[in-house]
C-alpha cells in the first residue's frame, strides 16, 4: 500500500499545476472517469460518441469517434490529453505524438487494470485521493460479485457484437473479463483481436450455453439453430445496458446487471 501511495504521489507531482490544468478527453469512457473523479471542471474539450453525461453538456467538442478535429483541439490549448487509442485513427495518433502534448493512454483489458488506470488518471488530474477511493470501491464490488456468482464450471457464453458479418469480443477485451466476474467464460476467449469476426459454424462448434446480444432480432435469429445449448435452454439474453462498452467506474454497475441477467437465481 505504501508503494502505491508513493507511485500516485509521484504521478501527481509530475502532473501540470491543478489551477492551470486544461484537459481534453479523447474517449467517452475517459470523459466519464473524469466526471466520476469530480473533476469535470478541468475538461476544456471532449470527443463525442453518443450521449454525454449531464456534467459535460457545455464542454466544447473536438470531433466525433474516429474523426478528431485537430484544429479545434489545438485552439483549446490543452496541457493534458486523455487518449483511448481506438477512438482516434492511426494517422491522427501520429499527429498527436508530434504535438508533444502530455498524454495519458488508457486501454484496460481487465477490470483490475481499469481500477489502476482510474488511480493513475486521478493522479494526473491532481486528485489522487479521489482516485484511490474510487478504485478501492471498484475492487470491493468486484470481489463481492466474484464470490456471489462463482461457479466450479463457468458457463459458456457467446457475446454477439454484430450479425452481418458476425462479430464477437476476444479474450483481451474487457467484456471478457466482466464475463469471468459473472462466473462465465467467453467461448472465443482464445482469440486475441478485440472484435474478431467469426462464423456461425464456429459458434455451433463451441456450443454456448448463453448467447448475449444488444438486439432482439439478432437473438431471435439463433432460434434457427436448435442444436445450440443456449437455444434449447432458452438462454438468448438481451443486454440493454450500454455501460459494458465504456470502461469507466459505471462499468461495474453494468457488470452487476450482466451477472444478474446471466444468473438471476444467484
Amino acid at each position: 500500500m505504501r508503494q502505491l501511495w508513493l507511485a500516485v504521489l509521484l504521478l501527481a507531482a509530475n502532473a501540470p499545476a491543478l489551477a492551470s490544468l486544461r484537459v481534453v478527453s479523447l474517449a467517452p469512457s475517459l470523459s466519464e472517469i473524469v466526471v466520476e473523479l469530480d473533476s469535470a471542471d478541468l475538461l476544456v474539450g471532449v470527443l463525442d460518441a453518443g450521449e454525454r453525461p449531464a456534467a459535460l453538456a457545455g464542454v466544447p467538442s473536438v470531433g466525433r469517434y474516429g474523426q478528431l478535429d485537430m484544429e479545434q483541439l489545438l485552439s483549446l490549448k490543452p496541457d493534458l490529453l486523455l487518449l483511448w487509442p481506438g477512438s482516434v485513427g492511426p494517422a491522427q495518433r501520429d499527429q498527436l505524438k508530434r504535438l508533444n502534448i502530455p498524454t495519458f493512454v488508457a486501454e484496460p483489458h481487465s477490470l483490475e487494470q481499469l481500477s489502476g488506470q482510474i488511480e493513475a488518471i486521478a493522479a494526473q488530474l491532481g486528485r489522487p485521493e479521489r482516485g484511490l477511493k474510487l478504485a478501492a470501491d471498484l475492487r470491493k464490488t468486484l470481489d463481492g460479485l466474484r464470490q456471489r456468482y462463482r461457479r466450479d464450471t463457468p458457463l459458456k457464453v457467446f457475446y454477439q457484437v454484430w450479425d452481418k458479418p458476425l462479430y464477437t469480443v476476444g479474450g483481451g477485451q474487457i467484456i471478457s473479463d466482466a464475463l469471468q466476474v459473472c462466473g462465465a467464460r467467453n467461448v472465443f476467449a482464445d482469440l486475441s483481436l478485440p472484435a474478431p469476426q467469426v462464423s456461425i459454424e464456429a459458434v455451433l462448434q463451441r456450443n454456448p450455453e448463453v448467447i448475449l446480444a444488444s438486439d432482439q432480432a439478432q437473438l431471435d435469429a439463433w432460434k434457427s439453430w436448435p442444436q445450440v445449448a443456449a437455444v434449447t435452454q432458452g438462454k438468448l439474453l438481451l443486454v440493454t445496458d450500454k455501460g459494458l462498452e465504456r470502461p469507466s467506474w459505471q462499468m461495474i454497475d453494468a457488470t452487476a446487471k450482466l451477472c444478474h441477467l446471466i444468473a438471476p437465481d444467484r
